[in-house]
């Protein structure tokens, strides 16, 4: 397949998709170097706005987004929310982003306060999981965060938060 029929498939396959998809998941559409040369291609194609979106490359894949010169114009007509999240939930999303795994307890310490509720809405949201336990007694789950939180705030790898101290440190990306 020449690299145009290769774009419309991507292009395609990342409108449908609604998420970010990595090279594996791309991969039956061919393999890695020709896809990787269309996925570059796709990328400078529509950089300069012309066809109201961008190829934007998060949590380890890339997505389709609206083009920054078009936000405006999907705002007046979507209004879009983004998801909303409190104080407390960006407070332990911090903690965890920068220094994860933690354990309940450790985020309570951390934070000097209760986690359970915010802990709970962020599992049940996707943001945060479980990603193992301790070698400790009782054996306590240890909390990270997922590949939603990457894509809700729109970086590609955790290597892509700002040092601590610098602000605004994140923006949430729908």
């Amino acid at each position: 397949m020449d690299i145009a029929g290769l774009k419309a498939q991507l292009l395609a396959v990342l409108f449908a998709a609604g998420k970010p998809l990595g090279l594996g998941e791309l991969r039956p559409l061919g393999e890695p170097e020709p896809l990787m040369r269309a996925i570059v291609a796709l990328e400078s194609d529509l950089a300069d706005g012309s066809l109201g979106v961008q190829l934007e490359r998060v949590a380890g894949g890339w997505r389709l987004v609206v083009h920054p010169q078009h936000l405006e114009a999907v705002g007046g007509v979507l209004r879009p929310q983004p998801p909303r999240l409190s104080k407390a939930a960006l407070e332990v999303l911090a903690l965890l982003a920068y220094q994860q795994p933690l354990t309940r307890a450790e985020l309570e310490a951390l934070r000097g306060k209760s986690v359970e509720g915010v802990l709970d809405g962020l599992l049940e949201r996707g943001i945060v999981q479980v990603v193992g336990e301790k070698d400790a007694i009782g054996r306590p789950r240890l909390y990270g965060t997922s590949q939603r939180f990457l894509e809700l705030f729109g970086l590609e790898s955790l290597e892509d938060l700002p040092p601590l101290g610098e602000g605004p440190v994140l923006l949430l990306r729908g």
